[in-house]
């Protein structure tokens, strides 16, 4: 009895030894996977972190990418534009040209007949060492009429070409197409008519080319 006494204590001490063991090896466990679980975690913590940070740049380079892209396409258009552009006005450049000898060349072409009728009007005045006055008086009537035909034909191809004499005799005075040289008083005639031509305005294709020089009725 005694001896079960004494050793009961001992049994009851060594569980409790063990309990207490198991509990303090059970919370060392914890602890450790705990630990082991944090340091896990911050680990994929740091491993995940660049990886977003790669994808974020990577993303940034395709924008930057595209958009040098986009700015190469923009710089070989505009290139190609600028050359069109001054393709274009070369051509503009030689049409122009071009469209002006042409017109040149029918005006000279449409002046020679005038420079022909001249050389007829010419060769009728003849030079005779036996000529008489009314041989001569009939020459000069017919050179008269030859001038004044040749002087018909040229105002008729300045015409085709769009330049045309501006009438002023008996026109009322417009600044725009007359230039007074001088005034005189005329009872007869309207104060402010052209009476007197000195010298022929033109037109060229409806405007004023050369202004009439005219004199011009004085008011009093």
């Amino acid at each position: 009895m005694f001896r079960t006494l004494i050793k009961t204590p001992a049994v009851s001490s060594l569980r409790y030894t063990t309990t207490a063991a198991a509990a303090r090896s059970t919370v060392a466990a914890r602890t450790s996977f705990v630990r082991f679980y944090s340091e896990e975690a911050k680990k994929s913590t740091e491993e995940e972190q660049p990886a977003e940070e790669k994808d974020e740049l990577t993303l940034l380079k395709e924008q930057l990418d595209a958009e040098k892209k986009k700015s190469s396409e923009f710089k070989d258009r505009y290139l190609r534009s600028v050359a069109d552009f001054r393709n274009l006005q070369d051509s503009t450049s030689r049409e122009i040209t071009k469209s002006k000898e042409l017109a040149l060349k029918k005006f000279a072409k449409d002046l020679l007949e005038t420079a022909d009728t001249f050389e007829i009007a010419l060769k009728t005045l003849q030079q005779e060492e036996h000529s008489t006055t009314e041989k001569k008086v009939g020459e000069i009537d017919e050179l008269v009429e030859g001038v004044t035909l040749t002087q018909k034909l040229f105002l008729q191809t300045l015409k085709r070409h769009g330049l045309e004499k501006i009438e002023c005799i008996g026109e009322k005075f417009d600044p725009n197409v007359h230039e007074a040289t001088f005034e005189v008083p005329q009872p007869d005639k309207e104060a402010g008519t052209v009476f007197f031509e000195q010298q022929p305005g033109y037109y060229l294709n409806g405007r004023v080319l050369r202004p009439s020089k005219v004199g011009v009725v004085k008011g009093e």
